[in-house]
Parts: C-alpha cells; sequence; structure tokens
C-alpha cells in the first residue's frame, strides 16, 4: 500500500470517528507522537473531537513538561476521559487551562467521580483563595484587593473544571450538578463578602448581614452560567460603635447601619460582577428585593416584614419559595425565612392568585422576541419555566394544608407530588425526564462558553457538538432536534394536564395510577383556579364524568383542557355550568362529543365563549347543535343567501306562525354566528353592525313577504291593493345595530292604481302589525322588537302611511329633530320602487340645500342639552354612560350629523347613514381636521366595542360600563386586554372618550 493509500485511509478513519477538519487533526495528532494514537479513541468520543484535540495540543504546548504531562494522560485512562470530555465540551474551560495549566492536575484524582465535595469544602477552599480564615465567624480577606479579586476568579474555575469533568465523564445527573453549583455559588458569595469587609473597614464588624438566595440558587438547582438572585438582608451588632444620631433615647442608628448594609452589598456585587484579566464569575442580582431596583439594597428584618406584610404582590410570595440563607449571618437568614414562611404558604389565599400567576407568566412569553421563540429552552412555551410554573402552583395551592410538598427543588418538588398523590405517577415520570433533559441540554449549551444563554442553537456543527455531549451518536443534530421537540410537546401537554386531570379523580373512578385528590384539595384547587363556587364546579364535574359509558370515558379525556380554558375566561363556574347543560343536551348525539374531541379549536372556542359570553351561552341553550357552527368559518353570511334561506324554509312550514319561527330560528343562528366571531376577536366592530343590520334586513324582509301572504290568504285576497316599503331609522339605518338593538323603522305603503283607498290602509296596516307580532312573540328564538316610535306624530300617528301623506306631513310639519332623525333613514325592504321615491321625498329635507339656519342648529343643541341632562340615568357615571356619557355615541353622532344637516347639501360623501363614512367625508372636506376625525373615529369605535361587549357578557344591553368585576374582566377581554388588566382598558377608555369630548366641544358647541 503506498503512503498515499495510507493516508487516505487515514483521513477517511478521522472521518468516521468525528472529526471535521481532517488537516489539521493529522497535524495535531502528529504533534502529540505517540500520545495522540493512544489517544484517539477516546477523542472520538468526546462531543467536539477537533475542539478535544486541539485543546490537547495547546495544554500540552503550555505545561511545564510537555512529555510528563502526555505519559501520564495517555497512561491514565480516567485522567484522559475527564480531560478529553472538557475540552471538547467547553471552549471556556479550555482557554482556562491554557492560561492555567497546572490545573489540569485537578482531573488526576481518582475519586472524582464518585465524590460530591461538601459545601463546607467548597467554602473553605474558597475562602482561603481570598486570604480569609475559612473557620472564623465573618471572614476577612487578607490578600490585597485586585489580588483577591483575580484569585477567587481563579479558584472558582479550578473548582468548576472539577465538576464539568464529573458531569462530562461520569454522568452526573442533573441534579447532582445544579445541587453543587448552588453550593460553589454559596461558597463565592461568601469569599466575596469576606473581600467586601475588607474595603469596607471596620464599620463592616458594627453589622451583621446576610444573604439570602432565590431563584434557582436558592432552590439548589442552579445552571453553570446563571445570575444569581439575592436578598440582602441586615442587623446591628449588639455593641456596636454606630451611635444615635438622634435625641434622647432612640437606639442605635439604623440608618447609619444601612448603610453600610448597603455597601457591604454593593461591594459583594462588584466582586462577583466586574470584570478583571481574569475575567468574570457571574451578575448578582438583588432585583427581586423589596421594591425591585427602586428600593434600598438591604433592609432590616422589620423593614422586610412591613413590605410583604402590606405591599407585596403574589409573584414575589412565589419567588421566596426557594428562599434559603447562604452566606454572611445564616442565623438572621434563617430568621428572615421564617418570618416569610407562613406569607409564602398563604398566598393561594388571596383571590385571583392562580389569574394573577399565569398573567405573569404569559407577559414572560409575550416579551420573548419573535425570532428566538422557538428557541427558547427556558421561557418558551413547552420549556423550564413552564414544568416550574406547574410544580410551583401545586405546591402553593396544596401546600398550606401539607408540609410535605414543600420542597423548593424542582425535581423534589415533583417528585412530592407524586407521593402525595398530587400528580400521577406517570405523569410526574415523564415531567421528571423531560425537564431533566431540557435542564441538562441548558447546561451543555451554557459550559460551550460559559455564558448565560437558553437558546438552543442555529448552525449543525453547535448541533452535533451538543448531540454528541448527551450520548446521540447517529446523525447527533438530528437526534437532539427531534428529543428536544419530543420533549416540549410532552411538557406543554404535561403542564395543561397536572393541574386540571387531577380534580377529575375527585369526583370519578379512574383506573391506574392517576394522581388522587381528596375533595378538600380539590376544592382548594377549584377555588385557586377563580370559582366562585367550587363545590359546585365540582358537583357539575361530578355529573360529566360519572359512570362507565363512553359519553363520561370522552368527558374525561375533554375535560382537564376545557377546565383550563374556563380558568383561563373571565367567568369559569359560568364556563363549566353552561358546558354541563349544552352536554347534558346533546351528549348522546353521536357528533358532539367526538366534535369536541377531534378538532381541537371547536372545543377550545366554546369554553371562550361558555366562560366569557352569557349571551352566547344563551343562544347555545336555546340550540346545542350551534356548537357545529364553532369549526367552521364564523365571518357573517350575506343577506342575499340569508334572505333566500329564510324564505325557503319558511315555504316548507305549514301556518304563519311556524314559518315565521323558522325565521328567526335561522337569525337566532346567524347572531350566534356573529356574536362568536365577535367574542373571539375575528370579526371587526364595523363587521359585527353591518352583520347585524343585514340579518335585520333579511329577517324583515322574509317575514314581510310571509305575512303578507297570510294577510292576503285570510281577506281572500288574489293580489296585495298596495306596495309596503320598510325604511331602516337610527342605528338600524346607520348600519351601526348592536346585539340589544331594537330594529326603529317606518312603515309606507303605495296602493296600486285603482285599488280602494281604505282596503289598501286596512291590508296595510295588518301586514306590518302581523311583521311586528311575529318577531316579537316570546319563544325560544330571540324576539326582534321592530319601533315604529319615531314616525310621524310618534305613537298617536298612523302607523303606516302612504307616500303622499309623509309628503304632506314633511311639508307642513316637520322639525329639525325630524329632519336631524332621517339622516339615518335607509329604505331597504320591501317594494324597490317604493323604497327609491321615499329616499327621494327626503333627500331635499336632511340634506337642506341653503344648509342649516342659525335658529335651527340652536334648536339641535337646544334638544342635545336637554337629553344630556333629562335622559341620563338618575345615579349614572357621566364618564361611564356608553351612550349619553362624555366622549360617548350620542356626542359623536350629534357632531357628524350637525356637519351633515348643515353641509349634506353641498358634499356628497355626507350624505351617508353611517357614521364613520360620514366622519371620514367630513376631514376631505376640511370640515374637522385629521387629528379631530381620528379622535371621533377612534372614540365611536372603543364606545362600540365595549357596548357590544356589554351586552354579550351579560346577555342582556346595557349602556353603562359594568360594575361587576367578572362583567367588566369579560369585556376587557373581548377588547383585548389580558384580564388582569382591567385597570388599563378602564383608563384607556376615559382618556380615549375625552379626547373625543374635546373635539365635541369645540366643533358641536362651539
Amino acid at each position: 500500500m503506498t503512503p498515499a493509500d495510507d493516508r487516505a485511509r487515514g483521513r477517511s478513519e478521522l472521518l468516521r470517528l468525528g472529526f471535521a477538519d481532517v488537516d489539521r487533526a493529522q497535524a495535531d495528532l502528529a504533534a502529540l507522537g505517540e500520545a495522540g494514537g493512544m489517544l484517539l479513541a477516546m477523542l472520538s468520543r468526546t462531543a467536539d473531537p477537533d475542539a478535544a484535540l486541539s485543546g490537547l495540543v495547546r495544554l500540552a504546548d503550555a505545561v511545564p513538561d510537555r512529555s510528563v504531562f502526555l505519559d501520564a494522560v495517555a497512561g491514565d485512562e480516567g485522567t484522559a476521559m475527564r480531560l478529553l470530555c472538557v475540552l471538547g465540551a467547553s471552549a471556556a474551560l479550555s482557554d482556562h487551562l491554557a492560561s492555567h495549566p497546572t490545573h489540569w492536575s485537578e482531573l488526576t484524582d481518582p475519586t472524582l467521580g464518585s465524590t460530591r465535595p461538601a459545601a463546607y469544602h467548597l467554602r473553605s477552599r474558597l475562602l482561603t483563595a481570598v486570604g480569609a480564615d475559612a473557620s472564623a465567624a465573618e471572614p476577612v480577606a487578607s490578600l490585597p484587593d485586585a489580588e483577591a479579586v483575580d484569585a477567587l476568579r481563579v479558584e472558582y474555575r479550578r473548582l468548576l473544571l472539577r465538576l464539568a469533568a464529573r458531569d462530562l465523564a461520569h454522568d452526573l445527573g442533573v441534579d447532582d450538578t445544579a445541587a453543587e453549583l448552588s453550593d460553589l455559588a454559596a461558597g463565592t458569595l461568601e469569599a466575596a463578602l469576606a473581600v467586601a469587609r475588607a474595603r469596607v473597614g471596620e464599620a463592616a464588624h458594627d453589622v451583621r448581614l446576610a444573604v439570602i438566595a432565590m431563584g434557582k440558587c436558592g432552590g439548589h438547582e442552579l445552571n453553570y452560567v446563571s445570575d444569581v438572585d439575592v436578598i440582602f438582608l441586615h442587623a446591628l451588632r449588639d455593641g456596636s460603635s454606630l451611635a444615635s444620631s438622634g435625641t434622647g433615647n432612640q437606639g442605635p442608628d439604623e440608618t447609619a447601619a444601612g448603610q453600610v448594609a448597603a455597601r457591604l452589598a454593593a461591594q459583594l456585587i462588584r466582586v462577583c460582577s466586574d470584570h478583571t484579566a481574569e475575567g468574570t464569575i457571574w451578575q448578582v442580582d438583588a432585583a427581586l428585593r423589596p421594591e425591585g431596583k427602586a428600593g434600598a439594597l438591604s433592609r432590616t428584618l422589620a423593614g422586610h416584614r412591613g413590605y410583604y406584610e402590606r405591599w407585596a404582590e403574589p409573584w414575589e410570595f412565589q419567588a421566596l419559595l426557594k428562599a434559603r440563607p447562604i452566606a454572611g449571618d445564616l442565623a438572621l437568614g434563617r430568621s428572615f425565612v421564617e418570618m416569610v414562611t407562613p406569607m409564602v404558604w398563604s398566598v393561594a389565599d388571596r383571590p385571583g392568585f392562580v389569574d394573577a400567576a399565569r398573567a405573569m407568566r404569559r407577559r414572560v412569553v409575550d416579551n420573548i422576541p419573535s425570532k428566538e421563540l422557538d428557541r427558547q429552552l427556558k421561557l418558551g412555551p413547552g420549556g423550564l419555566r413552564d414544568v416550574e410554573f406547574a410544580v410551583q402552583l401545586l405546591q402553593l395551592v396544596h401546600g398550606r394544608a401539607d408540609e410535605r410538598i414543600r420542597p423548593p427543588t424542582t425535581l423534589s418538588a415533583l417528585d412530592a407530588l407524586i407521593q402525595g398523590g398530587y400528580v400521577g405517577r406517570p405523569d410526574g415520570e415523564a415531567l421528571h425526564r423531560a425537564y431533566s433533559f431540557l435542564r441538562q441540554l441548558e447546561h451543555r449549551i451554557q459550559l460551550h462558553r460559559l455564558r448565560r444563554t437558553h437558546l438552543l442553537p442555529e448552525d449543525e456543527r453547535s448541533l452535533r457538538r451538543l448531540g454528541r455531549s448527551l450520548g446521540f451518536a447517529r446523525q447527533p443534530d438530528v437526534q437532539l432536534l427531534e428529543a428536544w421537540e419530543d420533549h416540549r410537546r410532552e411538557v406543554s401537554r404535561l403542564h395543561q394536564k397536572l393541574f386540571y386531570r387531577p380534580l377529575l379523580t375527585a369526583v370519578a373512578q379512574f383506573s391506574g395510577d392517576e394522581a388522587r385528590l381528596s375533595s378538600d384539595a380539590a376544592v382548594a384547587r377549584m377555588a385557586a383556579l377563580g370559582y366562585d363556587d367550587p363545590r359546585a364546579a365540582l358537583r357539575h364535574l361530578e355529573a360529566l364524568t360519572a359512570g362507565v359509558t363512553r359519553t363520561a370515558a370522552i368527558q374525561r379525556a375533554l375535560l382537564p383542557a376545557m377546565l383550563q380554558w374556563f380558568a383561563e375566561g373571565a367567568d369559569p363556574d359560568a364556563g363549566l355550568f353552561g358546558f354541563r347543560r349544552i352536554s347534558d343536551a346533546l351528549g348522546t348525539t353521536p357528533w358532539y362529543l367526538s366534535t369536541l374531541r377531534d378538532e381541537g379549536e371547536v372545543a377550545e372556542r366554546l369554553a371562550h365563549l361558555l366562560a366569557t359570553s352569557r349571551y352566547c351561552t344563551d343562544l347555545l341553550e336555546r340550540e346545542p347543535a350551534g356548537v357545529k357552527l364553532l369549526g367552521g368559518d364564523l365571518a357573517p353570511v350575506g343577506p342575499e343567501a340569508l334572505t333566500e334561506e329564510m324564505l325557503a324554509t319558511a315555504g316548507r312550514q305549514a301556518s304563519t306562525d311556524k314559518a315565521v319561527r323558522s325565521i328567526r330560528a335561522v337569525r337566532r343562528r346567524e347572531l350566534l354566528r356573529t356574536a362568536a366571531g365577535d367574542v373571539l376577536g375575528l370579526t371587526d366592530v364595523a363587521d359585527v353592525g353591518f352583520a347585524l343590520t343585514r340579518l335585520t334586513d333579511a329577517t324583515l324582509e322574509s317575514s314581510l313577504e310571509v305575512a303578507a301572504a297570510a294577510v292576503r290568504e285570510a281577506r281572500g285576497l288574489d293580489a296585495a291593493p298596495t306596495r309596503i316599503a320598510i325604511v331602516a331609522m337610527g342605528r338600524y339605518g346607520g348600519f351601526e345595530l348592536s346585539y340589544g338593538s331594537d330594529a326603529d323603522v317606518l312603515f309606507v305603503h303605495d296602493p296600486v292604481e285603482g285599488a280602494d283607498a281604505h282596503l289598501a290602509a286596512s291590508y296595510a296596516k295588518a301586514v306590518v302589525e302581523e311583521v311586528r307580532r311575529s318577531l316579537g312573540a316570546p319563544g325560544v328564538d330571540p324576539a326582534l322588537t321592530v319601533d315604529a316610535d319615531l314616525r310621524p306624530e310618534g305613537r298617536q300617528g298612523a302607523l303606516v302611511r302612504t307616500l303622499d301623506s309623509y309628503a304632506a306631513y314633511y311639508a307642513k310639519w316637520s322639525k329639525v329633530w325630524e329632519a336631524q332623525a332621517l339622516l339615518r333613514a335607509d329604505a331597504v325592504v320591501g317594494d324597490l320602487g317604493l323604497r327609491e321615491r321615499f329616499t327621494a321625498l327626503i333627500d331635499p329635507l336632511r340634506y337642506p340645500a341653503s344648509g342649516l339656519g342659525e335658529d335651527d342648529v340652536r334648536e339641535v343643541r337646544r334638544i342635545k342639552a336637554r337629553v344630556d341632562t333629562e335622559r341620563l340615568p338618575r345615579g349614572a357615571d357621566p364618564a361611564m354612560h356608553l351612550k349619553l356619557g362624555r366622549g360617548g355615541l350620542a356626542d359623536i353622532e350629534w357632531t357628524v350629523q350637525l356637519l351633515q344637516l348643515r353641509h349634506g347639501a353641498e358634499l356628497e360623501g355626507l350624505r351617508t347613514p353611517r357614521t364613520l363614512p360620514a366622519l371620514e367625508a367630513a376631514c376631505e372636506a376640511d370640515l374637522l381636521t385629521r387629528t379631530d376625525a381620528d379622535a371621533l373615529g377612534s372614540a365611536w369605535r372603543l364606545v362600540s366595542r365595549v357596548r357590544n361587549a356589554v351586552t354579550l357578557a351579560r346577555g342582556r344591553p346595557a349602556d353603562q360600563l359594568p360594575t361587576d368585576p367578572r362583567e367588566r374582566r369579560a369585556v376587557a377581554g373581548m377588547l383585548g386586554y389580558p384580564l388582569d388588566h382591567v385597570d388599563e382598558f378602564v383608563n384607556d377608555y376615559l382618556r380615549t372618550t375625552r379626547r373625543a369630548r374635546a373635539v365635541v366641544d369645540r366643533v358641536f358647541w362651539e
């Protein structure tokens, strides 16, 4: 075989062993001589063989005696494996060894893989490194300051090197790795405090300072590189030289003590965080202290107690779940933990605790940059925080009565929850595996550069290195990504299931190893979820899941997800109760449960509607088959298709009443479609008004035809003696109907040529009365009130008039308010020719050629002032009234209508019954500035949305912003606000209407 063949075979072998840069690998192996060949097999088992080999060459060049070093490494398999694993996985530790080559000997210890160093041993070595007496009660560094700071970093890396070797080469459990990192952090903080005492000087001896670890460090589960979260606590030492600066016998000067403590704490933070020639360690973060970064750096025990008793938010107690004294005066630290522990375990009693905790979690996810969301190990969906969040919630809810489940470490707490029956064993073990994998992956990512990161890298080489470090041999990058996605999905699934599925065990029998909650525990959990009547909720669950039928089995599979969605809504009790009633009506229907089970979007939409909107719930309870709608397109259907369907279904009925009921049934279905799209945020407010208006058009058109046919049959008429049209008025005419609106109309008829006038009038009256009666009659479908009070002479006038009668009345008696009302007139139903003639009749009246005289302008303003003072209900808050309040609908619409009356004749764009197009036309004609038009338009849209949302939430119309907290949360939620941001919603509402009112004052009232 030729030398070329040998080289080719050598290159092929190196590629097979995992080397990427074969030329450099051959050169490095040659530089190592015989030792290179002996170590080749071990190099192939490292995370990155190229990095391990080049790191080994660099270290061999740096050690005092190269041959002794290579012989020692090649001759001891344990040493070689530990060293090469570190060099292949951590570029940062490889750099450290190159800078401090004697540290490689730390990895020759044969007990390294089997013995975990005690926390006191780590503390002692770190204190000794800065020249402090580890046996002293309050060690003080004796080395010169800069030397001590660098020595601390070097010793920290030396100990970290030993830990990384044990982790990589000896398969150290992720919980053991995290615990040792936490102990190492504790010793580092103690040594940093010793340096801080030397910096502060004699005053440091007057103050007792305790360092309380929080977060992962407090829970003994620290990462390789992580901010170390702490809280500082101080007390004045007995016999202190600090004297009171006050008068009388006020005692020692607590202000001076606080200043000294703050100096100590600040110096400790700097010692760990500053960059020197030896790099840095990690950031010490005290932002979890009372009042955060705005608060004092250290407080006394009494100061902490006052804050936590009066001001602390629920999330702050959740953070204290892991608090433990870690450095400084440990006795003082234990006093702090004893003080806050009862507060921690009572926080779940606070109203809305779970809502607040979930809101905090949502904010974390929302703040993740979109480009990082799918690579976030810690904060992203299915990440570490989801596991920790679920475990902590279960602890806080049930740990009040069960001290066994209070361990601060996530995996220990999860095990305790399994043993206590709060989490099923299969689910708990699956979550344990997923969490351990994610934490180990996080460790490997951080270990490479010793940088604080939680992002999965994107480049192939990094993914290969990570995959190999975790034991994936074949296509390690592909296997790593598959495992990562599998564990993410499992965490997301279990995150939902852990909190909700065990509730079912309190009311139903399960086989296997499911979690089993006692009744009291289930009640506590339901209360924490926001159920006002948790015992009633459990009765609903029992009714839904009892028995061994297929229906009960499917319900048991559905309810964990449904319960979560209910709990995320404004009214979980209503959601669950509505679901029970619908399930009672449809439970045996073949399509119902299978649809919810197989089409997740339908189940989620249903849960959201039931827990948010009483209006939608009422419609679904009247016709549960409406659930089918939720799986399809919720965009409103056009009026032509609706009219055609209504007439077709009415034509198949045997009587007039049944025909109208069939029309109302179609209307009910379309109301549900529109309302569901509105609640789910799929339909714009202008489109909602348009859809409701067109639905009313179709309802009146088809009902008018049915009523006319019935009257002709009853009177024995072969043909109608008159033509009939219906003119939409008010919000109906403006395409701005809301869910609770009546249909304001005018009825007009025009006798056919040669018809008897009396017969025509009698016929028209009978038809319109039948329309009003049949649509307004009580029934399972929502009634439609057809209101004709805006007709000439009001309720005293004729219900239906001829076109000539309208013309005569308007010519002789019409007032300016009637012209204003006709601005919203839209002849939309009935005979087309009659509709067109009516529109031609009223156009000169509502758009007067000469505009509006000053007397008429004053009259409009006088009427508006009277409406404002007389129509506003007694006791109503003018700032919160949607229709008549400041900047409300009436203010905006009257302002637009005054502009239409004044300028409609000359500006074609103003000749529209719709508010928003008229606003835009006024702006284009320079009657309004763009800023003023936008202020009015924004307020109109917001108030209209709120008005619709109030009806949807309450199930009945109201013109006042609700005061009931649940209804107000539901309204805020429908407008896109998180349920815990209700105050923000109210403030936005007040600000928007206040701006609109300022425009109304300038434009309408001048």
